[in-house]
């Protein structure tokens, strides 16, 4: 075996995401002499990004005061706000006021793919590095145990493992301090959150699943800036979750659902949940005549205050969603994510080191705005009523409660078939495309070289035709939003098979699964979906 090629830096930052590339750009301003990459698996930046997203501007003014003067191609100020409840699949109830962590006076809808396209050469003009295309596959550890970088995924392997005629050879990125903005459920952070035992003393971490489509309809149906919220129908009222609708400019809209992945019903399909919802009276009249430009899925980190890892370890440190700083009454986490690597960016230029992060990060304004509304999300454990009466005393109280409830491991909710009989959704006959999951993968772009290893490991497959059969009829064929796992039942008999290459890099899958047998990991460099305003 030949010795890898090395690249060496002063700070290597995985994810160019808007805690990532916040935390190089706001580096490079206070130390102009270090040396900073931003290392991306997406083929372009913003590739793989997908959230709401209305943020809050004051990180971003802070950061490049001028940014107003060009701003990112999809920026639409807020105008007013509205909350529904969807009563049924016909009926809906306006809401006379919207919740307080909802009114979004002052702040913007973005597509956070673009912004974080716009950001990369903000950062590359201060003299960073960025590297799109190159996927971390595993961190690097020296004598001493600490981090010391970064392992670039070998290109050119061929599904069995031999080399194809194009094989090139992961290099090793090192450098004293790596920074992990690699967003919810990154493969290195959870590598490293489990090494370094950093969830010891807090919550197990909760997320859930949020579905997104960009849609250009006809002339004079949108109204720029309008924000609308929406809980109640399709889910049923032991299930968390609620959708959004934000009109753009040029008569796009960004619509999207998500799914507490704390759900307890087997048989529940997300997908499905959110076809039905465009189809309800108070949303399909806007969509209706139009067209799917992009579309996508992610999962989102939910679990907040109580559920935060310790953020630092030898040579590393966790920022943004990697540490899951998303404020979910507020339903963001750009502008923690950001504000999340300014912070982290001016400790190691006051100090040089990762050490003493976790308690810079939890002293500060981020720690603080979670802490109050830490009590939120968890209340919903016992449905929706009860969900909204711990909101209102919770908000009512500014999140001073001297207790502070517990989270709990999404997959251990989920009830066996025979101890939970599905409740009667009102789901409806749809008109509204996709028709299927797979339809939504095209929209999604999604490009994985077929001949490659399969990034979706299965640890003990035997279980998926077994016990997993029986207990849950197989979950993975149904929360999956992409159709990558499918039961096939031919000549050899049951199995599990997997389809990677329509995989949109949710990481659903390796939070959901019952059994905890689903590891993903990343693929080739530059494969997985190339999302388009998302």
């Amino acid at each position: 075996m030949s010795e890898r090629e090395t690249m060496q830096y002063d700070v290597i930052t995985v994810g160019a995401g808007p805690a990532g590339l916040a935390f190089a750009i706001r580096l490079k301003q206070l130390k102009p002499d270090l040396t900073v990459c931003v290392i991306e698996k997406a083929s372009t930046i913003g590739a793989q990004i997908l959230s709401g997203a209305v943020i809050e501007p004051e990180p971003l003014n802070e950061l490049l005061p001028e940014w107003g003067a060009n701003p990112p191609p999809i920026c639409v100020p807020a105008t007013k706000d509205e909350f529904w409840w969807l009563r049924d699949h016909e009926r809906a109830m306006k809401s006379p006021i919207t919740p307080p962590q909802m009114h979004n006076h002052g702040n913007f809808i973005v597509s956070l793919g673009a912004l974080c396209a716009w950001l990369a050469p903000q950062a590359e003009a201060l003299g960073v590095d960025v590297f799109p295309g190159f996927a971390a596959a595993e961190a690097l550890i020296d004598d001493a145990g600490a981090v010391k970088g970064v392992r670039i995924g070998d290109m050119g392997v061929a599904r069995d493992g031999s080399h194809k005629p194009g094989y090139t050879e992961g290099i090793d990125i090192l450098a004293p301090i790596t920074v992990l903005g690699e967003g919810c459920r990154g493969s290195i952070s959870k590598q490293l959150i489990a090494r370094y035992k950093l969830d010891a003393d807090s919550d197990p971490q909760t997320y859930g699943i949020g579905l997104k489509e960009l849609w250009q309809v006809p002339p004079g149906r949108v109204e720029p800036g309008k924000i609308v919220h929406t809980l109640g129908w399709p889910l049923d009222p032991a299930t968390y979750g609620g959708s959004f609708l934000y009109h753009l400019d040029k008569d796009r809209i960004a619509i999207g659902f998500v799914a507490g992945l704390d759900y307890i019903d087997a048989e529940f399909k997300p997908f499905e949940a959110f076809q039905q919802l465009k189809n309800h009276p108070l949303i399909k009249p806007l969509l209706e005549g139009g067209e799917i430009l992009s579309a996508g899925a992610r999962a989102l980190i939910e679990g907040g205050y109580q559920s935060l890892p310790k953020a630092e370890m030898p040579g590393a440190m966790l920022i943004g969603d990697s540490a899951g700083l998303m404020n979910v009454p507020k339903i963001k986490g750009t502008h923690q994510a950001m504000r999340s690597g300014m912070l982290a960016a001016e400790h190691i230029a006051a100090t040089g080191t990762s050490t003493g992060w976790d308690a810079r990060l939890r002293g500060s304004v981020v720690m603080k705005e979670l802490r109050k509304v830490r009590n939120i999300r968890p209340g919903f454990h016992k449905g929706l009523w009860l969900g909204l009466a711990n909101a209102g005393w919770e908000t009512a109280t500014a999140g001073l409660s001297p207790w502070t409830l517990k989270n709990h491991a999404d997959h251990a909710a989920l009830k066996k078939i025979s101890e939970y009989e599905s409740p009667d959704r009102d789901w409806i006959e749809r008109s509204l495309p996709p028709r299927d999951r797979l339809a939504s993968v095209y929209f999604a772009a999604t490009e994985h070289d077929e001949d490659q290893p399969i990034h979706l490991h299965v640890a003990e497959p035997d279980i998926c035709v077994t016990r997993c059969t029986v207990e849950y009829n197989n979950p993975c064929t149904r929360f999956c939003p992409a159709g990558v796992y499918e039961m096939v039942d031919d000549a050899a008999g049951r199995r599990l098979q997997i389809n990677a290459a329509n995989c949109v890099h949710c990481k659903t899958c390796d939070i959901k699964d019952p059994y905890q047998i689903i590891n993903w990991v990343t693929p080739e460099g530059g494969s997985g979906p190339n999302y388009q305003n998302l």
